[in-house]
């Protein structure tokens, strides 16, 4: 297991089947899955069976993801999950995500993972380009992308399946060599 990764004022730090009840919480939160295509869990044996779904993929040689619990510097409360998927081929592609509690929304704190997202792929997984999707209406997160550095690449027409409706989705990446801010 990695060691954390650290911002000035955020501790991510790798989930554990310990976190299941904060997960299903944050996951249960109406506002969180306006632009997330898992849907809201039924119960907690639903957010269980995703959670353990993400620990088998982070326990696999290669890794096939990565997904923290994020938390303020000086506490434990989970504020929000992240997530790295590694391709472990010759592309070296990695697709990030993110998520708050609306209670920590407006504050830079998805930026600052974001950021610290992209340099986890390219110092410590030695990847050539960091990828992430995001709904087209979802301004905040296209903001977030944005201030990273991310450029938009294209259009997936109709591919995220939100609540019985297809959404379309931009695609946004930042290569190594592009400039970071």
């Amino acid at each position: 297991m990695p060691a954390p990764i650290t911002t000035p004022r955020l501790r991510l730090r790798e989930i554990t089947l310990a976190d299941l009840n904060d997960i299903h919480r944050l996951h249960a939160i109406p506002e969180v899955d306006e632009f997330n295509t898992l849907g809201l869990p039924k119960d907690i044996s639903e957010t269980r069976k995703l959670v353990k779904r993400l620990l088998d993929s982070g326990s696999r040689i290669p890794r096939e993801s990565y997904t923290w619990k994020i938390m303020l510097c000086d506490c434990d409360v989970l504020i929000g999950m992240a997530g790295l998927t590694p391709s472990n081929d010759k592309f070296r592609l990695g697709e990030i995500y993110y998520k708050f509690h609306p209670e920590f929304w407006g504050m830079g704190f998805a930026t600052e993972v974001a950021k610290a997202l992209i340099r986890f792929g390219f110092n410590r997984l030695k990847l050539h380009k960091v990828e992430a999707g995001v709904a087209t209406g979802n301004k905040r997160s296209i903001r977030v992308l944005e201030k990273c550095g991310m450029t938009r690449e294209g259009l997936r027409r109709k591919i995220l399946p939100i609540r019985g409706e297809w959404v379309d989705n931009y695609h946004y990446a930042i290569v190594e060599d592009d400039p970071r801010p």
